[in-house]
């Protein structure tokens, strides 16, 4: 993934009041300059200005994993991180896997193809850890992929058949 030069420009002061600082990142592949405040999480910027809302909002505390989103290829929870931390870098969404002609990501497919959903609230974070856990080499058996993809919740219980997606979809990546 190629990744933007840092750019931070500083406080930048607002008419209310309010300081924000200028950043430019690249959020699935598409580079982005943008004025925000300190205090803006990730999070609430991909879905709120952005417009990007695979990523969800569950405890807001980095404890479930359902806003887990792709930095620099490393998985963040995007309630935990402020936007301005982002500046230079990689952001890839849920949104971002899929090829610009459609067809989707692997991992996305193995999730369709073995049920591995419910009420698809925990969908997005969970493909996304999948995709950073096979690209760690931690999906190597159940067990393995059962402790790497920990940090996720579903509340649904739909551990076995996302055990068997993420499996799945790196013996498919292994053979491309």
């Amino acid at each position: 993934m190629a990744t933007a030069t840092a750019t931070f420009a500083g406080p930048v002061a607002e008419a209310a009041g309010a300081v924000r600082h200028q950043i430019t990142l690249t959020v699935n592949g598409e580079r982005r300059t943008v004025r925000v405040e300190n205090r803006v999480s990730l999070l609430d910027w991909l879905r709120e200005q952005a417009g990007l809302t695979g990523a969800k909002k569950g405890c807001n505390e980095g404890a479930c994993g359902a806003c887990t989103v792709l930095i620099d290829g490393q998985r963040m929870n995007a309630c935990l991180t402020f936007l301005v931390q982002c500046a230079g870098r990689e952001v890839t969404t849920v949104e971002g896997l899929a090829a610009k002609d459609g067809k989707l990501h692997p991992v996305q497919q193995a999730f369709i193809d073995h049920d591995a959903f419910q009420c698809g609230y925990c969908t997005p974070g969970q493909v996304i850890s999948a995709v950073a856990c096979i690209q760690e080499g931690h999906a190597t058996d159940e067990a393995t992929v059962r402790e790497w993809m920990s940090g996720n919740l579903c509340r649904c219980s739909a551990y076995p058949q996302i055990t068997a997606a993420v499996l799945d979809a790196a013996q498919r990546m292994r053979r491309t």
